[in-house]
């Protein structure tokens, strides 16, 4: 008799060789948790027997017993206790707008602005939008195929390559830097959310206390240091931050208590919004993911009326061409796209492996990058509006009229509002707006990290107080590590985790989840496996697949080595400052660890894949990229997936004596011997 193929571990045997660039796989035998659980005596008081640390059915190592492979029953259904039932978004629109929640937040307002600014107002147009189509909209269609086709988190769903584990663990390790400092934003905007219950607002030139530095003539003291600043960046730098008393990232300072108190009440925010599921947060984005276009229209009317403000919008919209020369320009572009649709970060992962198995990923990556991108442009033009009118009022360039990093939303913003007829009213609803794009994003970092976990450990899942205790300790432990960045010297630690955490690290992890679906997995497999999702799949969408195909197998790998490549030349050349303070050399490569660290976890995983498998390095290369027998059994948690289990099969070297009844039964090869 010919023998059964080889069993290898828990992955899928094939019938050809496998090449790097193509996946040449099985559809999975039986669904998870049956290689044990199935595999059942006939008898209960029978000990099963067991090879090659396979139970074998009775059936089957019985000489004088058949062999029934086509005939046995569907293998049983897994116990409940072994694979607790995975939550799903309530509807199809909960999905989408959780994931434009989770994309639009504060970057659309503070940091692509900002990034403008920086970079030389619209020339950082140019690369911003060459991203976004070769790079951000198939890594987003990618990431959300995965983790729906997977229905797994970040780790978990690299069960289709193990090899590329560490991928996920990367993608752990800067969501954690992110949450880290992310919060301490909507720290400092429910700080101002509590101050704006006060009339006149504090930073308004209608408060006593900046009577000196409005420009009547009237000042208190004469000082000519402070005479160029307006109430708003006094406000920001010594009420807020305190950086006036701090002298840099070697002298932290005691921490801003108000500013922890705030940072405790938005954890214990995103503790209970976590309790909650995605189910409740599904019906929050109705107002979340709608609300902030009405203050933004606002303030754009508001803007367009002020004196200045054309100045503004063309410093915004007139490009200088030699910026498109600095690599900083092309790393802040990518690192913008990354940071705005939310990409290598687990989130865009988690979210989507709670879908149902049929949504078309294909449309939502074309609503929810476009609405965005748009929504950052947009913002641009209510940012801009303001910052030439200040500019106006200074006599100086727009260039000069607001301070760097976060500072542009904490004072252009602010100034904005006091301009405003009943600015106490507008400045609630504006940063009220913050803090909930604030909440709203960051529950969806932090779902990247929960799902990742709760996937690797499902017995947290299944029990709630261990559910609930563990986000409580992770929680606190951010809230802890999150003091350092709310001291007087804090905002420079800020300024280092922020440059870094999205810089190179976020690009390089990107680069191989790229290059390992399209030649490792196999770049046709992934397609079919978008269309397999797709039931009814629309013929545009078989067209626009062919433009993703070529991005993911040249466009975007190319631009992405090009733009570390660039990095990486001028990395060490480029000083990183806060204001007038220039970072110190020990600080940067602190920063640089950061940032390797996120990306190392790639090689080292890699190596532990590798050294688990047997055989050579070749062989093991090659058991190291197939997928698991897990894998593509997800696909049974859609309608109807209880009726198209698989009859299991035993997938070991081992012999069974046949009959005549099996001769007459089955059609066997030429040379086929019993």
């Amino acid at each position: 008799m010919k023998p059964l193929p080889e069993q290898r571990g828990e992955h899928p045997k094939k019938n050809t060789e496998s090449s790097p660039g193509e996946m040449h796989s099985e559809e999975p035998k039986t669904a998870p948790g049956n290689l044990s659980a199935g595999k059942t005596t006939t008898s209960e008081t029978e000990v099963p027997a067991q090879l090659n640390g396979l139970t074998l059915a009775h059936d089957v190592i019985d000489p004088t017993s058949q062999p029934q492979f086509d005939s046995r029953p569907p293998s049983p259904a897994p116990p409940p206790d072994a694979h607790p039932p995975r939550d799903q978004w309530g509807g199809k629109y909960e999905f989408l707008l959780s994931c434009i929640g989770y994309c639009v937040g504060l970057g659309n307002v503070w940091r692509f602005p900002y990034l403008c600014y920086r970079n030389g107002g619209g020339v950082f147009l140019i690369p911003y939008f060459i991203m976004l189509f070769f790079t951000g909209v198939p890594l987003f269609l990618m990431e959300l195929s995965l983790g729906q086709y997977g229905a797994a988190g970040p780790i978990t769903v690299w069960k289709c390559c193990p090899l590329l584990k560490g991928i996920g663990i990367g993608m752990l390790c800067v969501s954690t830097l992110v949450c880290l400092y992310y919060n301490v934003i909507i720290a400092w905007t429910f700080y101002y959310l509590g101050s704006s219950f006060q009339s006149p607002l504090p930073w308004s030139c209608s408060a006593i206390s900046n009577a000196g530095l409005c420009g009547n003539g009237t000042a208190l003291n004469g000082s000519s240091v402070k005479s160029h600043l307006s109430p708003t960046e006094v406000f920001w730098n010594e009420r807020v931050l305190g950086v006036v008393h701090s002298k840099g990232l070697h002298d932290p300072g005691p921490v801003r208590w108000p500013l922890a108190i705030c940072l405790l009440i938005a954890w214990v925010i995103i503790f209970l919004c976590m309790l909650k599921g995605i189910r409740s947060s599904g019906k929050v984005v109705y107002v979340t993911a709608t609300f902030p276009y009405v203050v933004l229209i606002v303030l754009i009317i508001r803007g367009a009326t002020l004196e200045g403000s054309l100045q503004g919008v063309a410093f915004y919209l007139t490009p200088d061409w030699e910026r498109l020369a600095s690599a900083q320009v092309w790393n802040d572009a990518a690192s913008q796209i990354f940071y705005s649709l939310g990409i290598g970060v687990g989130g865009l992962l988690s979210m989507a492996s709670y879908n149902k198995f049929d949504n078309n990923v294909i449309r939502d990556t074309l609503i929810i990058t476009i609405g965005n991108c748009s929504t950052s442009f947009f913002a641009g033009f209510a940012i801009f509006s303001i910052l030439g009118h200040m500019a106006w009022r200074k006599n100086v360039p727009v260039g000069k009229v607001a301070d760097t990093g976060p500072g542009l939303a904490f004072v252009a913003y602010p100034e904005a509002l006091a301009l405003l007829p009943g600015s106490v009213f507008w400045s609630i609803l504006f940063f009220l707006m913050l803090f909930m794009l604030g909440v709203d994003t960051l529950f969806g970092n932090m779902e990247g990290i929960t799902t990742a976990v709760l996937d690797e450990f499902p017995q947290l899942r299944r029990n709630m107080k261990h559910k609930s205790l563990f986000l409580a300790a992770l929680c606190f432990a951010f809230y802890l590590m999150g003091l350092l960045l709310i001291t007087d010297g804090g905002i420079y630690w800020f300024t280092l985790i922020d440059s870094f955490s999205t810089s190179f690290g976020l690009i390089i992890i990107t680069l191989f989840m790229c290059l390992g679906i399209a030649f490792f997995y196999g770049v046709n497999q992934f397609c079919q496996d978008i269309i397999d999702m797709i039931c009814r799949c629309p013929p545009w969408c078989t067209k626009v697949l062919l433009y993703f195909k070529a991005c993911w197998v040249f466009c975007t790998p190319f631009l992405l080595l090009f733009i570390l490549t660039y990095i990486f030349i001028e990395m060490y050349n480029t000083s990183l400052h806060y204001g007038e303070y220039v970072f110190p050399r020990w600080g940067k490569a602190l920063g640089v660890c950061m940032g390797a660290t996120c990306c190392l976890q790639i090689p080292i995983w890699a190596i532990v894949a590798i050294s688990k498998e047997s055989g050579t390095l070749r062989d093991r290369f090659r058991k190291a990229i197939r997928p698991l027998n897990s894998w593509r059994v997800n696909n049974l948690n859609s309608e109807g997936a209880g009726e198209r289990v698989e009859p299991e099969r035993v997938e070991a070297p081992f012999t069974v004596n046949l009959t005549d009844m099996d001769f007459t039964a089955m059609t066997w090869e030429n040379g086929t011997q019993a």
